[in-house]
């Protein structure tokens, strides 16, 4: 089932931050539709619209003009580009890429040389390890955060790795994760072999490093879609079904 392309957002909020204001919503809105209307987007990027709703991922987490945003795996830099867009010349993008996924650097380094890029930078170490030059709004990962539980990349302790993101972020800040459900139970090897991971397992990880769980949006559910199938087999790609989760930093730690 594909879906539109400004769909209605269906979130469970929990534990929200202060809504923006009228004013920062309408700014934050035409920021969006103006970064999906770029000429300058690359022709695949746009075919992929459909399938990844753009307006909807970057309206759940919050997105919006002057943001620091710390992306990890930009993969060629499909979301990178929106968000440079949206958060402007006062905003930031901080690129975070696996440096054993060479075609990725590659092509995070080729966005970098695009026009228009000066708010992008790009930080480059072994798998499973970033930094960060400064505190970040929002720290966001779409599609990736199974892959730190796949062994051949890199050992990733997790617990650890959403601790330094929390360090990572404002107080307030946010963590945005999107990725393909997988059923109840897997294991790392089966995660491996089906690149999905069970709502509830990231939703664990994460609330045990300090976060709250502050929305679930379900603008990429598709019930039709099997979760015993790798996210690669033929006519999976843009079919999967996909969970958003944000997460917020507490503003004062208990």
């Amino acid at each position: 089932m594909r879906h539109a392309l400004f769909p209605t957002l269906a979130l469970v909020a929990v534990a929200v931050a202060a809504p923006p204001s009228t004013a920062q919503a309408g700014a934050q809105a035409a920021a969006i539709a103006a970064a999906i209307a770029d000429p300058a987007r690359p022709k695949d990027d746009r075919a992929d619209d459909p399938a990844r709703d753009p307006a909807a991922t970057l309206a759940f987490a919050g997105v919006r003009p002057g943001m620091v945003v710390g992306e990890l795996f930009p993969g060629g830099g499909y979301f990178t580009r929106l968000i440079s867009d949206v958060v402007g010349p006062k905003g930031k993008v901080l690129g975070l890429e696996n440096a054993g996924w060479g075609e990725s650097v590659e092509a995070d380094r080729k966005l970098l040389a695009e026009s228009g890029r000066g708010n992008v930078s790009l930080d480059v170490e072994p798998f499973g390890q970033f930094r960060l030059a400064q505190k970040v709004d929002l720290f966001w990962i779409t599609q990736n955060y199974h892959d730190l539980h796949i062994a051949k990349y890199g050992a990733v302790d997790m617990a650890d790795f959403n601790r330094r993101v929390f360090a990572a972020l404002k107080p307030g800040g946010v963590y945005m994760i999107i990725d393909h459900q997988g059923a109840s139970g897997l294991t790392d090897a089966e995660i491996a072999r089906l690149h999905r991971i069970d709502k509830a397992r990231v939703i664990a990880e994460v609330t045990a490093a300090g976060f709250r769980l502050a929305g679930e949006g379900r603008f990429l559910s598709r019930a039709d879609d099997d979760h015993g199938k790798s996210i690669f087999d033929p006519g999976m790609h843009g079919h999967t079904d996909q969970y958003a989760l944000k997460f917020v930093r507490p503003r004062s730690i208990p």
